[in-house]
């Protein structure tokens, strides 16, 4: 196995090939979770991997609750399935937690604090309303609890963590928030031993080729946790040693054949952001330049599941402009295909043309 192997099986796994999936959120499950902080560029991510998707249909998964929204891992914002919401959430909120310390201490956020607003914040939500931020944090204010920007997001952080609140269903542009007890079915706590297994068997399922150190990265667990999970989960996958490094996948009777055209992959999409270690989809002269933003930052364009160059949208009345950044040899074939994978991102979000610059 080579790098342009992990990079096929990747792919294949992570279902941007020949996906098998038509509902969002039963996608969203099999992934795991998928970094969402980039709200627009996350439902692009899921519509890439679904069968005639759309921006609409993804969003009203979220707003209906078959998507969770929320800061479960890392910490930043993920989708995760409702089903999987409670207990990844037990598993990782310790540890995100821990990370959150220093922040706390300086922003002088205690428990004796967080009891105050959880209790304040859960009274609000309790009988189904959907409150942004600012409403939240007003009732907050008006029981005198100080709160700047800084302290109103950790407030909020910590409620989230704690399954205070969840997403609510988007009002107009704003975002709101819901009780997480009437957006989450109950369901019997899992061994940490278990979740760990559980959450390393969907995240090489899907993620798979990768290695325990991307584990951990991804799910922010400690290295120790994700050893354990790895060992947990090893003797259920394939594995492959690549330049002196363990990888688990799901056996396959042969690699699968990438085609050559060029896609349109968002920022913070998880065929990137996924793994710690990103040398199978970048070499490194491209994560080296500023305009790949390391393959993370920025939208770009893979072909054959190298990123190739950077990209940029922006929304007309009914079309959608993209501007390119070169940043290797774009085989003539892949720009050849560059229109119909502009025109598959140009009917996601509702408009009728795309426009290459």
């Amino acid at each position: 196995m080579n790098l342009a192997d992990i990079a096929a099986l990747r792919l294949a796994n992570q279902q941007i090939l020949n996906t098998r999936f038509t509902d969002p959120a039963e996608l969203v499950a099999w992934m795991g979770a998928v970094q969402s902080q980039d709200f627009a560029m996350a439902k692009w991510a899921l519509g890439l991997r679904l069968k005639k998707a759309t921006d609409a249909a993804v969003e009203q998964a979220v707003d209906a609750g078959g998507i969770i929204r929320t800061h479960i891992m890392r910490p930043t914002w993920h989708f995760v399935a409702k089903e999987d919401a409670r207990w990844i959430m037990e598993l990782t909120a310790p540890h995100v937690y821990r990370l959150a310390g220093s922040m706390y201490r300086q922003l002088k956020l205690d428990d004796g604090v967080f009891k105050i607003t959880n209790d304040l914040i859960g009274k609000l939500l309790a009988d189904g309303a959907e409150l942004t931020r600012e409403e939240v944090i007003s009732e907050v204010n008006k029981a005198g609890i100080e709160t700047d920007n800084l302290r109103a997001t950790h407030i909020m952080f910590q409620a989230e963590l704690d399954k205070i609140i969840c997403n609510g269903a988007r009002r107009g542009k704003k975002f709101t928030y819901a009780l997480f007890d009437k957006k989450i079915p109950a369901s019997a706590a899992l061994e940490r031993e278990e979740a760990l297994a559980a959450l390393a068997k969907r995240y090489f399922t899907s993620h798979g080729p990768a290695t325990v150190q991307d584990f951990a990265w991804w799910s922010g667990l400690s290295l120790t946790d994700s050893k354990l999970a790895f060992e947990a989960v090893r003797g259920e996958f394939e594995g492959a040693n690549v330049d002196g490094r363990e990888y688990l996948f799901t056996g396959v009777s042969e690699i699968p054949k990438v085609h050559g055209k060029a896609m349109l992959i968002p920022a913070f999409d998880e065929i990137t952001i996924g793994y710690a270690d990103r040398s199978a989809a970048m070499d490194d002269a491209v994560a080296q330049n500023p305009d790949s933003g390391a393959g993370i930052f920025k939208p770009v364009v893979m072909v054959k599941g190298k990123i190739v160059a950077s990209w940029r949208r922006t929304e007309k009345k009914d079309s959608v402009n993209i501007e390119l950044a070169p940043l290797a040899k774009m085989p003539a074939a892949a720009g050849n295909s560059l229109e119909a994978a502009g025109t598959a991102y140009a009917r996601f979000i509702g408009k009728k043309n795309v426009v290459f610059q």
